[in-house]
């Protein structure tokens, strides 16, 4: 689908009804900006699969037409699927430095290096790429180096506001440029994408330099090791801990892979201030008294190989959990991973840890505008049209109903689904058709091989197992000569159910007879047979679907 003249088309492949893999088109004349390019990781119904990226294919069938792509923040579910988009698309990446530096890190990792220009930006700059003019405009947010966009168009001007919040005692003390909100608003917005991830929560989003006053308390309180588990790519909230522990004369080590890739990227680059002499091996943490050293890692979401649940696991190859350490959990937990934070809060306290975590104690604040911020970006911009973005259903649902309460007409407002193409003239907007966008499985090195087919197979095998059964005939005639013999992983132990093993093999046999003496030696059918009958006989045994695999060998 492609836009006429007087037609600008806003498509969102990712990110919206959904947290994570937030990508969007922004289409004009035949001249296309992508915005972001991210990852969402996958649920319990996605068994064995590494992550979730958008489909591109409506970009790659017009891989002429593709000028940039545009990051706004260095997150990983805005820029985890750059080693896979840009294998396809030979487009520049523009990014601040250190989007930019963490874009690159994680390309090295798909050996990638130097695949496509990527053309370093600052807030407060405009550039022109195409038809488009781009502002790029600083936001705050829980990571350094945010920027929201302004797209202009000869149609109108496109807001989109990145993940952001209105934190007016920023870390670095980059404030949000509201100037440049209002005067946007002056001019005229056509659309504004705004970010509906806390439009649950009324009032305003704490400032993270709030922290920085906890960790104090907490540091001063502590009487052996501390160690704070954080996402990686909070710079800010990492610069605060390590503060703290300059303050209280501990040395900091980093633990986990992307802490210690992040922290290294931010630090060569001069986002992240660590004094000389203070960072220290993590293998060099037990020559230190306890009250002197503080650990900055992974693990905040309780993922099973991070380096906190390997901590609380007992399994760590450098770090085990003592009595009198601290550990704090410096982040929210994300939906979906409630009982696996839980499971490592749980084990940290089973090895006599103290664990301060978010329902218990402010080691925490969002990265996300709450209501009253939202209802101020709106107001400073003054849209014409507005699209919520960045957030499940509900988010966008209550996003729009916020919208419609401050200034934009309910007519005016789309709730988009991945797929929809919008079209907006000076005056007009409408959904003007779908198109492909469904979500991409990356298992291993394997992108987009894996469906539903193999999913519920996958979800199957790991409810009830399977049951293998073996038989060897004779070619000519269809005389068994070796067999039924039964193989079962996850379903039943064979030693502790011979009784239950050897009726089903007296099924089976059963079966095949009925078979042969239909004359019906086709093995096709034989197997198809098998499997349904024995399937329905299993069930009416021990109420289980075990996937069921008959093979037939001909001697």
């Amino acid at each position: 689908m492609v836009s006429s003249r007087g037609i600008v088309s806003l498509i969102p492949l990712g990110g919206q009804g959904e947290i994570g893999k937030n990508m969007w088109v922004v289409e004009y004349n035949q001249e296309i900006l992508v915005i972001d390019a991210g990852v969402m990781f996958p649920d319990e119904e996605m068994p064995g699969i590494d992550i979730v990226i958008p489909d591109i294919s409506y970009l790659t069938e017009r891989s002429r037409q593709v000028k940039a792509i545009v990051l706004t923040h260095g997150h990983e579910d805005h820029i985890g699927a750059l080693p896979y988009v840009l294998r396809q698309l030979q487009v520049p990446v523009y990014g601040t430095r250190l989007t930019l530096g963490l874009a690159q890190g994680k390309l090295r990792e798909h050996g990638m290096d130097n695949v496509v220009p990527m053309i370093p930006v600052r807030a407060g700059e405009s550039l022109r790429i195409g038809s488009f003019k781009v502002d790029f405009i600083n936001v705050n947010h829980s990571i350094a180096d945010v920027v929201a966009l302004a797209v202009h168009t000869p149609v109108g001007t496109i807001v989109h506001t990145a993940d952001f919040k209105f934190d007016h005692t920023p870390v670095d003390g980059m404030v949000t440029d509201f100037r440049k909100f209002a005067e946007l608003g002056d001019q005229g917005v056509l659309v504004l994408l705004s970010d509906s991830t806390n439009v649950e929560r009324p009032g305003y989003t704490p400032s993270e330099r709030a922290l920085g006053e906890n960790f104090e308390e907490f540091f001063r309180q502590a009487h052996g090791r501390i160690i704070v588990a954080s996402f990686a790519s909070n710079i800010h909230r990492v610069q605060q801990i390590v503060n703290a522990a300059a303050a209280h004369g501990r040395k900091v080590a980093f633990a986990g892979r992307s802490m210690i890739n992040v922290a290294t990227i931010a630090m060569d680059l001069g986002y992240l201030q660590v004094p000389p002499g203070m960072l220290i091996d993590l293998e060099d943490v037990d020559l230190l008294p306890p009250n002197r050293v503080a650990i900055i890692t992974t693990g905040s979401q309780g993922e099973p190989m991070s380096a906190l649940s390997r901590m609380a696991n007992a399994e760590h190859r450098y770090i085990s959990i003592i009595p009198g350490d601290t550990v704090i959990i410096s982040a929210s937990t994300v939906p979906g991973n409630e009982k696996l934070v839980a499971r490592t809060i749980n084990y940290l306290f089973k090895q006599g840890a103290r664990v301060l975590y978010e329902a218990v104690s402010g080691v925490h604040v969002s990265g996300h505008a709450s209501q009253e911020e939202l209802k101020l970006m709106l107001n400073l911009t003054r849209p014409k049209f507005f699209v919520p973005i960045h957030g499940e259903y509900r988010h966008l649902v209550q996003h729009a109903g916020l919208a419609a309460e401050v200034c934009v007409p309910r007519e005016n407002i789309f709730i988009a689904e991945n797929g929809d193409v919008l079209e907006f003239t000076p005056d007009s907007g409408r959904v003007g058709g779908r198109i492909a966008a469904g979500p991409v499985l990356v298992d291993g090195l394997g992108v987009g091989d894996v469906g539903q087919v193999v999913l519920r197979d996958r979800r199957q095998l790991a409810q009830d197992g399977i049951l293998i059964i073996a038989l060897s005939v004779e070619k000519e005639t269809g005389q068994v000569l070796a067999g039924p013999d039964v193989v079962t992983r996850g379903f039943v132990y064979v030693k502790e159910s011979e009784a239950l093993i050897e009726d089903i093999r007296e099924q089976v046999r059963q079966i095949y007879q009925r078979c042969r003496d239909r004359r019906s030696l086709e093995w096709l059918p034989v197997k198809t047979a098998i499997r349904e009958d024995l399937a329905r006989y299993l069930y009416e045994r021990t109420k289980r679907r075990p996937m069921i695999l008959p093979i037939i060998l001909e001697i």
